[in-house]
């Protein structure tokens, strides 16, 4: 029965849906969404962006395991699209300094669906740590 106060319109799930769904589950892994995931999330969505296509995707990401979403999106994404997501989510976990373990878990179960093995990624870790070490300013 309560399955009727549920919101009639799906969203429908493209590529940038799925990067937004993706960063929602990223901030929200660890329990908590800081004001610097926020922030990130709000860069990635641009101008194109709207209130409504955000609160889809966070009644999506409510009402969806990332196990099922990650069935659904994977074959629909393209391997830059998937790099992408992927890089994405690390700055955002990233974004407060420090990547907790629920979001490295989380960040491990989107990569292994992405078929996007360490060795790809490792050159991309790389340049998001050399981009984001701003102690080289105070040397």
């Amino acid at each position: 029965m309560f399955g009727m106060f549920k919101s009639q319109s799906a969203i429908e799930l493209t590529p940038r849906n799925g990067l937004v769904i993706s960063l929602i589950y990223c901030m929200g892994a660890d329990g908590e969404m800081d004001q610097e995931e926020i922030a990130h999330l709000i860069s990635v969505l641009g101008p194109r962006a709207s209130r409504e296509m955000l609160d889809g995707c966070m009644k999506y990401a409510r009402a969806t395991k990332p196990e099922a979403f990650l069935e659904a999106v994977a074959p629909k994404l393209n391997d830059q699209q998937k790099l992408c997501i992927l890089l994405n989510m690390v700055d955002s976990a990233m974004a407060d300094g420090e990547a907790e373990p629920e979001e490295q878990a989380l960040f491990g179960q989107f990569q292994r669906a992405f078929g996007m093995g360490d060795d790809v990624l490792r050159q991309h870790f790389q340049t998001l740590v050399a981009k984001n070490d701003r102690s080289v300013f105070d040397r």
